[in-house]
């Protein structure tokens, strides 16, 4: 006897990286967008930040 579990909210697990603005898909984790590439450097910078100021306190002690 073989017992399986399906979860029937899970429809479609076809999930892109990116989303084009033209393409009317739902499954996406980033649109291709202007906020999305601000929110992008942000991020990278601060994290620059953040290991630049580790480096230094390590340097310091």
């Amino acid at each position: 006897m073989k017992n399986t579990v399906q979860d029937e909210k899970i429809k479609n697990e076809e999930t892109e990286f990116v989303k084009e603005s033209h393409d009317p898909k739902q499954e996406y984790i980033f649109q291709k967008s202007g906020i999305t590439k601000k929110g992008f450097f942000i991020i990278i910078a601060f994290l620059v930040v953040l290991v630049v100021a580790l480096v230094a306190s390590g340097v310091v002690f």
